[in-house]
C-alpha cells in the first residue's frame, strides 16, 4: 500500500515541475543569441510556414573557450516551423550555430553548420583551455556518404571554423 501512494507522490511533484517551467523566452539572452534565433523565423518564413516554436533545450550555455564567458551553442532540432517539417533539418542533420561571447558582451558566431548530433566532452584539466565538441556529421564530411558514419571534434575557440567534404 506505501509504494502506489510513493508513486502518487512522486507523479504529483512531477507534474507540478512541469507546470513550473518557464516557456522558452528568447528575449532571455544577449542580443547576438537573440539575433541568431531570429534566423528560425526568417528560415520559417522564406519557407511559407508559420508560427516559429523553440523547444526549451534550442540554447545552451556554456563556457566553451575556457575564458570564464558563457558561450551559447544554439540547436534548431526540436524547433518548428507552422506546419513545415524539415525547417530545419536533414539527412545531413540539424541546424546548429555556435556563438562565442567576446569581451564588453560582444557575440562572434563560430560555427554554423548541419549536425546530427554532438557532445562536449568534459572540461580539460588545464584551467583556461577550450572545450572540445565532438560532432556527428553527415558521411560525406569523411569521404563516405549519409548513412556511414562521421565523427569529428574541435576544439572551441573565437576563431570561426567550418567542416568541409574531402
Amino acid at each position: 500500500m506505501r509504494y502506489p501512494i510513493f508513486l502518487l507522490a512522486l507523479l504529483a511533484i512531477a507534474a507540478a515541475r512541469a507546470d513550473d517551467a518557464k516557456p522558452f523566452n528568447p528575449a532571455d539572452y544577449p542580443p547576438g543569441v537573440q539575433k541568431t534565433l531570429h534566423y528560425a523565423h526568417e528560415e520559417c518564413e522564406s519557407q511559407g510556414g508559420g508560427e516559429v516554436a523553440f523547444a526549451p533545450d534550442t540554447v545552451r550555455s556554456i563556457d566553451l573557450t575556457g575564458d570564464g564567458r558563457d558561450d551559447y551553442i544554439v540547436g534548431f532540432r526540436d524547433t518548428k516551423c507552422g506546419g513545415r517539417e524539415g525547417t530545419y533539418c536533414g539527412t545531413g542533420g540539424c541546424v546548429m550555430k555556435i556563438l562565442v561571447m567576446l569581451p564588453y558582451g560582444r557575440a562572434r558566431q563560430v560555427f554554423d553548420g548541419y549536425v546530427r548530433n554532438y557532445t562536449v566532452l568534459p572540461p580539460p584539466t588545464k584551467g583556461g583551455a577550450a572545450r572540445i565538441i565532438r560532432f556527428d556529421l553527415h558521411g560525406s564530411f569523411c569521404g563516405g556518404f549519409g548513412a556511414q558514419a562521421c565523427v569529428k571534434e574541435k576544439a572551441i575557440t573565437a576563431t570561426p571554423f567550418e567542416f568541409r567534404k574531402p
